[in-house]
């Protein structure tokens, strides 16, 4: 077995994202135990108790220890840093104050994603946040195809401007009680994103950890189509997310879905679902005209081994909301495109963790400490 020198030294590859250095130089590393079956316990600080990145860690310092030789098992345990060990961390990063984590409060990501455009990804996006606020959710909609972004138009924000709060944090719009964010507010309308990775990447990380989300129930991410860069930066900041993948019912669209469910799978994200798009057409004398084919959803969900969350039919009134500006679940929920968006929201709701509520007796009154600000992170 290894030694703790040993150990130690291979979890020097184990970068914070938020802090940018190895967690054995910040000192995160609170201990480490080998033993002679080949288990290895490690146990890591944490900043915050919501610490969004903590799936992240787990993965990372799991696959650090068990390269070394002799290793079958590797348990990875958390606590957090107590008030004097911040101290410490906050002089040894010459800062003011140490990141909570933008989306410490967001309990579930969701990453609305597709191999291919045209399948109404940025549609069933907006109806789908708007469908989990209408079910008492608390929403934030994620704009992140930074070449195609549709989403301020969607939702009538076309025009306006994020503010910045005096912590220096973005404030995201809010339509339809949604919290909204796009590149869209950032550059003129109309005007195309000539970016490559690097500027992505940045933008994209600004996004996640410069605006404030506050609480949320649900981050739904609207990803470009496709695997390339943005994908890819996203998968690497949001360890937690799941994805759902959204395909048209002609079996060559739904191979192509697949590429987005095995990027995914590569970066270690659960994939929780499968949504068919555009699955046939009614006329108002009652015929159905199956347009783009049948059978491309289920067939990738059986593909998968995961639930078809839902199948969403054409309607024009889908389609002519989206260009308004008003969701179609906010307009018309009985719409058979709504009643069956709705139907998406509810199995998402139905997939989430449960949260038992924490029995406890009530604290006694602490005294009152004097109010003052943080300076932002550098």
């Amino acid at each position: 077995m290894p030694t703790e020198e040993e150990i130690r030294k291979a979890l020097e590859v184990v970068i914070d994202p938020e802090l940018r250095r190895s967690i054995v130089e910040l000192d995160m590393v609170r201990s480490v135990a080998a033993h002679d079956n080949g288990v290895v316990d490690v146990t890591v600080s944490l900043t915050t108790a919501g610490c969004p990145i903590k799936g992240h860690f787990q993965t990372a310092v799991s696959d650090a220890v068990k390269s070394l030789d002799g290793v079958t098992h590797v348990n990875v345990g958390f606590d957090v840093l107590s008030d004097d060990q911040k101290g410490e961390l906050q002089r040894k990063l010459g800062r003011t104050s140490l990141p909570e984590g933008a989306l410490a409060q967001v309990k579930n990501v969701i990453c609305i994603a597709s191999g291919k455009g045209g399948v109404g990804k940025s549609t069933l996006t907006v109806n789908l946040a708007a469908a989990l606020a209408a079910e008492g959710k608390l929403v934030g909609a994620l704009d992140a195809d930074v070449w195609g972004y549709s989403i301020p138009r969607m939702l009538g924000l076309g025009a306006q401007k994020p503010k910045v709060s005096a912590e220096r944090k973005i404030l995201p719009l809010v339509a339809h009680d949604i919290k909204v964010m796009s590149i869209g507010f950032f550059v003129e309308e109309d005007a195309p994103v000539v970016w490559r990775g690097p500027m992505l990447h940045k933008a994209l990380t600004q996004f996640l950890e410069d605006v404030q989300w506050g609480e949320l129930d649900y981050l739904i991410v609207d990803l470009p189509p496709g695997t390339g860069d943005v994908s890819m930066t996203l998968a690497q900041l949001l360890p937690q997310a799941q994805f759902v993948i959204i395909t048209t019912p002609q079996q060559t669209a739904q191979k192509v879905a697949k590429r987005s469910a095995g990027m995914a799978e590569k970066f270690k994200l659960e994939v929780v679902g499968v949504v068919e798009n555009m699955a046939g057409f009614t006329t108002p004398g009652g015929e159905r005209f199956q347009i783009f084919g049948e059978g491309g959803g289920q067939l990738l969900a059986d593909e998968l081994d995961i639930p078809l969350l839902g199948k969403i039919p054409l309607t024009m009134p889908l389609r002519e909301q989206a260009d308004s500006g008003t969701p179609l679940v906010v307009t018309n929920p009985d719409d058979p495109a709504a009643q069956a968006i709705r139907q998406v929201a509810r199995g998402l709701i139905a997939m989430a963790p449960v949260e038992l509520p924490v029995l406890q007796s009530p604290a006694p009154a602490a005294a009152p400490k004097p109010v003052g600000m943080s300076l932002p992170m550098a």
